[in-house]
């Protein structure tokens, strides 16, 4: 912001100036604060009336995060990354007057914030917590659960993303009983499907006769979200019959052994699903996390069971169901004439006869997701686009679509995101991109698709008009080089996430470019990046470093590096930056785009992120002695 304007606006009223602050985030609210003493003044005061406080791209600590929540009868929204956080800071972060709870990375929290979440926050309706206690040393016990669902009794909403198999089975489902009777929504990070079923079992209840089933002990359920051992038809039935109001299903699961069949979804299992109508949107998914393995007891006869009694059903995700061939997924086709979003994960039978007859469906299909489903075709997409409103189409590992396919998709002017891993395209291809739907895409990925080179860079970017494009994944491609970078960084598309790991040929120029990379005129130098994923980039040495310090990429707030490169190095830049998530493992960074296609935006932040700054105001000077300390003795290594 300019000095002149800052002037101007510091002669506005303070009550017009916080009535303006108010409607901004924190993170805006914090890059206004250092313009100026006015500024400062007003962010200090109405930070102590803010209706919502979302901090949730960096991880403060305690110190940082302490001036920021300073007493607040009003907050009803709380959202933080609590990686630096402890039970510490529990009577800092709860308020009786919250509504709304989003802790994620909660690992060095002990069960004690369940509890003091019963106690202290008693009026809350969405209660979000994520990896609570999984740091060693830290305990969760069934009585912390049991004060939780106890005091919050207007609870509509719970998401509790962390193990709860851990808690003692007979004590369960009687702590359940004490859940809220709004509770409409739950999602569990994992839980045994035992556990589940003995759950919701409708058992004999105490002091009642035989004939007398007890109520279902969550009866307000709508959507019902978990991760579990074994998908199965016992819990499968269980969940359909108890919940009658249930309008969203998703289960997935990730056997550690091959399923026995008392342990495994049937057909049977399947025709149990939805027998109260109401099913909307529907996730059936055997992760191969552990083990290769699939739903090999269920059959085209099992879908077209369910089908049966979905016709209604908006939403479909199928995953690992190798014994389904085009007449089960034709079914869904066909019956389901609401369905906008289908996926389907190693469909080993789907081919590309499903399509044959798509013009005689509704075709109302925006979202579409075909991962690893090697036999389709070319032809199989060129069918596929006569649903011409598509936003999501997901082709990840289909191995046979090459260049043929890209016409097609490129006449669909409503994409949004479009991932074609491993796929057979090549530059040539790509090209019928360029006049097509790169203007409205959000999100590319072409990651392992050897064929492409630095060409495919030119070729989508050069002389673009202004483009969306804010997701681009580059990864495993051989042929890409510092050429292809810097015609990237020359386009000045605003790109806030790029990967590009496993590119040999990527090196210290590519980082140079990236870090001088000017993204708009409105928004200054800088570049405009929050993700930058470099693992096992072969030409990364530590001169790339220097570069990934402060003041350069001032939004970075996720790296992902090979941390073999130099581990002093590498842990000199996590001090000098404690708000970049740096990565050294190899794992993904970020999240999948999938479940977050809508929630992706940029700040409008200046040259600094002024958050970082207000922060950390004064911590620069040592951090870069520390980070060139940490250079000099990798050049003395290397002399």
């Amino acid at each position: 912001m300019g000095s002149w304007r800052v002037e101007r606006l510091d002669q506005l009223p303070t009550a017009l100036l916080a009535t303006i602050m108010t409607k901004l985030d924190i993170s805006s609210i914090c890059s206004l604060a250092v313009t100026c003493r006015a500024f400062n003044s007003c962010a200090s005061h109405i930070l102590s009336f803010l209706p919502n406080f979302h901090i949730l791209d960096i991880s403060p600590s305690m110190e940082l995060i302490k001036p920021l929540l300073p007493p607040n009868s009003h907050l009803q929204s709380l959202k933080l990354d609590c990686g630096q956080l402890n039970d510490s800071s529990i009577e800092l972060l709860l308020r009786p007057s919250l509504q709304e709870l989003c802790f994620h990375n909660c690992a060095d929290f002990s069960g004690k914030l369940l509890s003091e979440i019963g106690s202290r926050c008693k009026d809350v309706r969405s209660l979000y917590l994520g990896s609570v206690a999984e740091k060693r040393g830290r305990a969760i016990y069934i009585s912390d659960l049991e004060e939780l669902l106890g005091g919050c009794t207007q609870l509509e909403e719970l998401n509790l993303m962390f193990d709860l198999s851990l808690f003692l089975r007979h004590n369960f489902a009687r702590v359940w009983a004490l859940a809220s009777k709004m509770l409409t929504s739950l999602e569990i990070g994992y839980i045994s499907s035992v556990m589940v079923t003995e759950l919701l079992s409708p058992n004999v209840g105490p002091h009642q006769y035989p004939n007398q089933i007890r109520p279902s002990i969550l009866p307000a359920i709508q959507k019902l979200s978990l991760a579990v051992d074994y998908i199965t038809d016992t819990m499968v039935g269980t969940i359909s019959k108890g919940l009658t109001l249930l309008t969203h299903l998703e289960l997935r699961d990730a056997p550690l052994i091959e399923p026995r069949v008392t342990f495994d979804l049937t057909n049977s299992g399947l025709q149990q699903i939805n027998q109260h109508g109401r099913l909307k949107h529907l996730s059936l998914v055997r992760s191969q996390e552990f083990l290769i393995t699939y739903f090999k007891r269920v059959n085209d006869l099992g879908i077209l069971l369910m089908a049966d009694k979905c016709a209604n059903m908006e939403s479909i995700c199928l995953g690992g169901f190798c014994r389904v061939t085009d007449t089960g997924f034709k079914t869904i086709l066909h019956s389901c004439s609401s369905l906008y979003k289908l996926k389907v994960c190693h469909g080993s039978q789907l081919t590309d006869l499903v399509f044959h007859d798509i013009a005689a469906t509704s075709l109302s299909l925006t979202h579409v997701s075909f991962r690893w489903c090697n036999l389709l075709t070319n032809h199989a997409i060129k069918s596929l686009v006569r649903n011409t409103r598509l936003k999501v189409l997901d082709l990840r590992g289909c191995k046979n679509l090459g260049d043929e396919a890209l016409p097609a998709i490129g006449s669909l002017c409503e994409l949004k995101m479009l991932q074609l891993d491993n796929s057979d395209i090549s530059d040539v291809g790509i090209a019928y991109l360029r006049h097509g739907i790169i203007s409205s895409l959000v999100s590319l990925s072409v990651r392992g698709c050897k064929k492409l080179t630095d060409k495919c860079i030119s070729v989508l970017f050069d002389g673009s008009s202004k483009l969306e494009l804010q997701e681009l994944d580059l990864s495993n491609l051989p042929n890409l080089s510092d050429n292809g970078v810097l015609a990237l960084a020359k386009s000045r598309v605003p790109i806030s996430e790029l990967r590009m790991r496993q590119c040999p040929l990527i090196g210290d120029t590519s980082i140079m470019a990236l870090a001088s990379m000017q993204a708009d005129d409105d928004r200054g130098h800088g570049s405009s990046l929050r993700l930058l994923d470099l693992y096992n980039c072969g030409g990364i040495t530590q001169l790339s470093f220097r570069w990934l310090k402060k003041p350069y990429f001032p939004r970075l707030r996720w790296l992902g590096v090979t941390g073999s490169v130099n581990r002093d190095i590498v842990d000199a830049l996590a001090r000098n930056r404690p708000f970049l998530h740096v990565a050294c493992h190899g794992e993904e960074l970020g999240t999948d785009p999938w479940n977050n296609i809508d929630s992706s935006y940029m700040h409008d932040y200046e040259e600094l992120d002024e958050l970082e700054q207000w922060l950390q105001e004064g911590e620069w000077e040592s951090d870069d002695e520390e980070m060139e300390d940490a250079e000099d003795d990798a050049d003395v290594v290397v002399e």
